[in-house]
């Protein structure tokens, strides 16, 4: 389902980046690694790109190779950050949901969230 939403977007993607400069992350990965992110409670895109480095369901899910290298966790987060904040990625996810009711993968009877409670460490210097 997911990809065939990223297939709609496909010619805005291409739009949206450079042939020329340092190659960057692919969107369509982007946009699949914050839902892997989601979907498995990481907090950190540093420890999404290290777990990126030997998890196969996650090389799968983002169609890399099997000895694909992860990208760099600040490129990383430079680039999701950027997609993110783009309207490309608001359609995406809106395009995901809809796709979603249309299956009936999603319930209009009940709804649930993790209500996890994560506090910061005491020792990064956070409040």
């Amino acid at each position: 389902m997911i990809d065939e939403v990223l297939a709609e977007l496909d010619g805005e993607f291409e739009a949206m980046y450079s042939r020329i400069g340092r190659p960057s992350v692919p969107p369509e990965q982007l946009l699949k690694a914050t839902i892997l992110m989601a979907l498995y409670s990481m907090h950190s895109e540093r420890d999404f790109c290290e777990r990126r480095n030997y998890d196969i369901l996650f090389k799968w899910f983002l169609d890399l190779s099997i000895d694909a290298k992860a990208f760099d966790a600040t490129t990383f987060t430079k680039n999701r950050r950027r997609l993110l904040e783009a309207d490309i990625a608001d359609r995406f996810f809106a395009a995901v949901v809809r796709q979603a009711k249309l299956r009936r993968y999603v319930s209009s009877d009940h709804f649930s969230v993790d209500g996890t409670l994560s506090k910061r460490c005491p020792f990064a210097g956070h409040p």
